[in-house]
């Protein structure tokens, strides 16, 4: 070893496992926003995690904090992960409304914005924070978010949400203070071009929403025609990936809901996911016990219901969403 140089860090003394760990949460709720699946997000964290302490003796907290050194090898395997990927969209973005019940083919999962427990997705008690927290993990946001190109929305990601400075996104990218700048203002512009309808933020201790709440769990499970076509917005659409198919109008989306013999004997428990209240829909089996069937995300506007999203094929994940994994009928 030439005079004047020192021997690396060893990655325990460089960054403490624990560290990293501790920003495994804020990692996961950056990476989802970028890449809009759920299992993707999983990995890229994971690799995240690895790379970093693989690293470790790298990492020069002169240079930067900690957070914005990780972010910088998480924003490099997002953006390999996106590069030649398909757009995830909802199924509302994929054509004009149904005018029936006849949903089609499925389509493979590639093509669709997950769900996202709210477990996973907030890191604030302040309510001011809780509210934009709230808006930047909205369904429809971050299939808005998908639309830009993967290093506008890792830019707008880092600047708008977690309040990163303009050099702290320029590190995290690896380029200048300039190009951060220029490729904020063009993402806003994009954005707000499309920004969805602002939506009533989950508040559990609102009486109004809990009653709205209970009042369509009550007409799903009793296929109430007159009381769900009463909860829904004229406007209201629902949609059921990965079915390209989706329906809008709420007296017609109610007939449709408590007309059908497929629901018959299903039962919704309370989650809550992308900042809305949510529900896991449990289905008898042949036995006669409640299996999960679909995770439920129902978006309020006023006083009453703007959206339904069934997310089928998401049975598996109801451990993720705190929902029992059988029920009693």
């Amino acid at each position: 070893m030439s005079p004047g140089t020192t021997e690396p860090r060893p990655a325990a003394e460089a960054v403490p496992t624990e560290e990293l760990e501790a920003l495994r949460a804020p990692l996961t709720r950056y990476c989802y926003r970028l890449l809009g699946s759920a299992a993707d997000t999983d990995d890229a964290v994971q690799e995240t995690i690895i790379r970093a302490a693989r690293n470790a003796d790298r990492y020069d907290p002169a240079r930067a904090r900690l957070t914005t050194w990780v972010h910088r090898i998480a924003t490099n395997i997002c953006i390999d992960m996106l590069r030649g990927a398909r757009r995830r969209a909802l199924p509302v973005e994929m054509g004009p409304a149904a005018d029936g019940g006849d949903i089609g083919a499925p389509l493979p999962s590639q093509f669709w914005v997950d769900p996202m427990p709210d477990r996973a997705l907030f890191g604030t008690a302040d309510p001011g924070d809780v509210v934009l927290e709230r808006e930047s993990v909205r369904l429809a946001f971050i299939a808005l978010l998908q639309r830009l190109a993967p290093r506008q929305r890792a830019v707008l990601v880092l600047r708008d949400i977690l309040a990163f400075s303009a050099k702290e996104t320029a590190e995290a990218l690896e380029t200048t203070v300039a190009s951060v700048n220029s490729a904020l203002q063009r993402a806003r512009a994009a954005l707000e071009a499309d920004r969805p309808e602002p939506a009533d933020v989950l508040d559990p201790d609102d009486p109004e929403q809990r009653e709205l709440l209970r009042r369509y769990v009550a007409a799903f499970q009793t296929h109430d025609l007159a009381e769900m076509t009463a909860l829904l917005r004229e406007d209201a659409t629902t949609s059921m990936p990965p079915f390209a198919w989706w329906m809008r109008g709420g007296e017609r989306i109610a007939s449709l809901m408590t007309s059908s013999e497929a629901c018959a004997g299903d039962r919704l428990v309370p989650t809550a996911l992308n900042g809305a209240p949510g529900f896991g829909q449990y289905r008898p089996d042949e036995s006669g016990r409640l299996r999960p069937f679909a995770v439920i995300l129902v978006e309020p506007r006023g006083d009453r219901i703007a959206q339904i999203v069934t997310f089928l094929g998401t049975a598996e994940r109801f451990e993720e969403f705190g929902l029992p994994a059988s029920l009693d009928r």
